[in-house]
């Protein structure tokens, strides 16, 4: 049964990834996000705008030099929802680890 305080569009890992990245910078080049994440270029398209729709990440559009590219933000909403998400994975851990007998290791 799903704790309460998890996040339903974080449950997938790839999406889960792909914030947890961001979190470390302020604008990620997308073609670093895709490397990082060992994803396709459609395969992360697909995951941010899903991210985006929830409102997680902003997407900025532009060029260096002629080339284009993408630059994805970890919005403070987005930020809220991860540090909550992981808070409440880090609830499980200690829960385990007391109905395991504590921290003898």
């Amino acid at each position: 049964m799903p704790h309460a305080d998890f996040d339903p569009v974080l449950l997938d890992p790839t999406r889960l990834t792909i914030v947890s990245l961001l979190a470390g910078v302020q604008w990620a080049e997308f073609g670093w996000v895709k490397e990082s994440a060992g994803l396709s270029p459609s395969a992360l398209s697909k995951q941010i705008s899903t991210l985006q729709s929830h409102g997680y990440v902003e997407v900025r559009k532009g060029y260096v030099g002629n080339r284009p590219r993408t630059w994805v933000h970890l919005s403070d909403g987005g930020r809220t929802a991860l540090e909550t998400h992981a808070a409440a994975l880090q609830r499980i851990v200690e829960e385990a680890r007391r109905t395991a007998g504590g921290d003898d290791g």
